[in-house]
């Protein structure tokens, strides 16, 4: 019996409602900072690693879960995410038993959401077995393109074809919960060109696509490849059609029945992304592994980026930030508006964004409906704008926090 099926048992036996009584729910993040090779875009902690470090690694992984197995005194496990890196690089018995080691030690939610990433050309019958095995119960594959060139410009290690190879792998092993993630505004990709790779993704009825402009991040080999001019990267498409893109997007993906819930991630009905929403509903979370953020009790940590010290399982942190109310107040504004519900005014928020709020409807960039307050199509378009005038003085951020509306707001 897996983990998961353990956890769930467990709860049968209790009194109805028991297993969450007085708990909170909470968000597992867990970083395999390894890949096959590293793709010319990518930024984040990751790189390629021996067999031997990586079973090192997921022995590091598990005594981090054990340390913290405290947590089970206050919270449900309400998601786990695998990120990366490439967590499918991992053979499948050993992410199997990082999962395993979790949840033998966390009560999990009954229907807990619990996701892998995976690139094409990693995944195999005996990885998914042990995914499903385990508990695994969405698969994140991240195809970028249907296109071998801009695949190939991108520094990916597969083709279109292998990526296919692996989706209908997927479905044949039971897998009902895809999300595949695309990639627009490539260096020579025409409105055209993305239409067709959204046609070809759509087309295989995912149940959630995640669609992203490419951002050109200073220290990877793609930016140094376009600030040389080197053939094929320099050709960028224009800040126009990167937004007509986006508008090609919404469009394309709302009449196959994808709903546009958060900027840049649409889903089938009952498919968004719930680790994804607690991020920016801002509910607890705990991150292991090196560079892992958690945020729990009004604190962010972020794990040490060390590896080295890491195999030695020293899980000491990089930073540990309480938040101040001020924080608070302007996470509650960056992070709710990126949700297309966005985000509920209370009596508080209105008293301190009141004047701000009415600027920015006359600018037509946020509108209100029904309690809430959300980008515009056109807010959507300038968001970084949007969000940065939410960033308050300390002076502005105490305004309303007398003790009862303290209180009211902790509570």
């Amino acid at each position: 019996m897996s983990g998961i099926q353990r956890n769930a048992a467990g709860a049968a036996e209790r009194a109805p409602g028991a297993s969450a009584a007085g708990k909170k729910k909470l968000g597992i993040y867990i970083h395999i900072p390894f890949c096959v090779c590293k793709c010319a875009y990518c930024d984040f902690l990751s790189a390629p690693a021996s067999a031997e470090v990586m079973e090192q690694y997921a022995a590091s992984l598990k005594q981090e879960i054990r340390e913290c197995r405290e947590l089970a005194e206050k919270y449900t496990v309400s998601t786990v995410f695998f990120g990366g890196g490439t967590p499918s690089i991992l053979p499948g018995r050993t992410l199997a038993g990082i999962l395993e080691e979790l949840l033998c030690l966390l009560p999990a939610e009954p229907d807990v959401e619990i996701t892998v990433e995976c690139n094409p050309g990693t995944l195999t019958e005996e990885k998914l077995d042990s995914y499903r095995a385990a508990g695994v119960n969405r698969l994140s594959i991240g195809l970028q393109s249907a296109d071998d060139r801009e695949l190939k410009l991108l520094g990916r290690i597969h083709t279109f074809e292998e990526f296919l190879e692996n989706y209908e792998l997927a479905r044949k092993k039971g897998f009902g919960n895809l999300n595949i993630d695309l990639m627009s505004a490539l260096p020579g990709q025409t409105r055209e060109g993305w239409l067709r790779t959204l046609e070809r993704t759509a087309g295989l009825e995912p149940e959630h696509i995640s669609a992203y402009s490419l951002i050109i991040e200073e220290g990877t080999p793609f930016y140094g490849r376009y600030r040389e001019g080197a053939p094929g990267y320099s050709e960028l498409p224009d800040e126009d059609t990167d937004r007509l893109m986006y508008e090609d997007t919404k469009r394309f993906l709302g009449e196959r029945g994808y709903t546009r819930y958060e900027i840049s991630n649409y889903a089938r009905a009952g498919f968004a992304c719930r680790h994804n929403l607690s991020y920016w509903d801002r509910t607890d979370y705990k991150g292991f592994g090196i560079g892992a953020a958690s945020l729990l009790d009004g604190v962010r940590y972020k794990n040490s980026t060390e590896l080295a010290a890491y195999l030695k399982e020293d899980f000491s942190y990089e930073s540990v930030l309480p938040l101040s109310r001020k924080d608070e107040l302007e996470e509650t504004m960056f992070l709710g508006l990126r949700k297309m519900e966005g985000v509920a005014l209370t009596a508080q928020l209105r008293e301190i964004y009141g004047e701000l709020l009415g600027k920015l409807e006359r600018e037509g960039v946020l509108a209100q409906d029904r309690g809430r307050i959300f980008l515009t199509d056109r807010g959507i378009d300038v968001s970084n704008y949007v969000l940065s005038e939410f960033l308050l003085d300390e002076e502005m951020a105490g305004c309303g926090l007398g003790t009862e509306g303290k209180e009211r707001n902790e509570g």
